[in-house]
């Protein structure tokens, strides 16, 4: 049996794996082929791992290609929810109301966590994936012949650099943030808060000399980092006490992360608003109170300074 999104092991936090992951592609005879408006993105503006794949969706330009649905950042019991407010919208596509009912769709006897990025097939009218390291990769890759931006995110002679660091900042950063603030132990807490400011720390000096990760272009593994920069003096600092130094402690990081928030496209990804109150207001085991901070006072608009920066 999986272990659950939320359920410890030791006091540790374990994340619960993705569970579909059908693949798209542009190989004749695939059961998922491409194709323009077949397939729907249901998002959170709030989770990181969603947050991935709406900026890659944004950066190729494949916005006419897969529509896009996002949820009301509110969680409760029933899950995630599809609601009109400021940013999200009730579900257009199948008319849900709750996005659990398109993992039921899929598969009735479903019992896991309902969690998004989801992948919409409006064909076969089933989640063809919600793991959002397939779906960026398949936006990256399957969908290029129907992107409107020629921009590859994930160049084959760096392919193998690229997965390498991914997987270091996901068990380090990106999922050991969670991991911190989810932790039910104080050894487990200190254990992975530990380890991502070794890896800030490590960043911090990689791009004392290198604009991006890679060189002179952002890829695939900056967009991976920039969803937990940008959350980070927001919420990880305080609310999963990820509190040894903020992101704008480090020069070079606090650089980079508003060098990435001004490429074009990116800043109307970034909803501060519903980051805030989803994490603030749906963990009443971190924060029983429900109180969303009124901070940072943080410019990620002001000069960044890193154009002199080469390869």
């Amino acid at each position: 049996m999986s272990i659950g999104a939320h359920e410890r092991i030791d006091g540790e936090f374990v994340r619960q794996a993705d569970v579909f992951r059908e693949w798209i592609s542009a190989q004749p005879g695939s059961a998922y082929p491409v194709a323009a408006r077949r397939y729907h993105l249901y998002v959170s503006y709030a989770c990181p791992w969603a947050h991935r794949t709406i900026i890659v969706r944004a950066l190729l330009g494949l916005e006419h290609a897969i529509g896009m649905t996002v949820v009301d950042p509110i969680r409760d019991e029933r899950g995630w929810a599809f609601r009109d407010g400021d940013g999200h919208t009730r579900d257009p596509i199948n008319g849900f109301a709750f996005l659990r009912e398109a993992y039921l769709a899929t598969d009735p006897s479903y019992r896991g966590r309902v969690t998004v990025p989801v992948l919409w097939d409006t064909q076969t009218k089933r989640i063809v994936n919600n793991s959002d390291d397939d779906i960026m990769r398949m936006f990256e890759t399957e969908f290029r012949p129907l992107a409107t931006h020629d921009l590859d995110l994930y160049p084959a002679e760096q392919r193998e650099a690229i997965d390498r660091l991914n997987e270091l900042l996901y068990e380090t950063l990106n999922d050991g943030v969670y991991r911190a603030g989810f932790a039910t132990a104080q050894a487990a807490y200190e254990r992975a808060a530990w380890r991502v400011f070794e890896t800030l720390d490590m960043l911090e000096e990689r791009l004392a000399t290198r604009r991006y990760l890679f060189g002179g272009q952002a890829l695939e593994t900056d967009w991976r980092l920039f969803v937990t920069l940008v959350r980070f003096d927001a919420v990880y600092v305080g609310h999963f006490k990820c509190n040894l130094r903020r992101i704008a402690d480090y020069p070079n990081l606090f650089g980079y992360l508003r060098d990435l928030y001004q490429i074009p496209k990116i800043a109307p990804t970034v909803n501060f608003d519903h980051i805030k109150r989803h994490y603030y207001m749906t963990h009443p085991d971190i924060n029983p109170t429900r109180i969303v901070p009124i901070g940072p006072a943080q410019d990620l608009t002001a000069p960044h300074g890193r154009e002199h920066l080469g390869a």
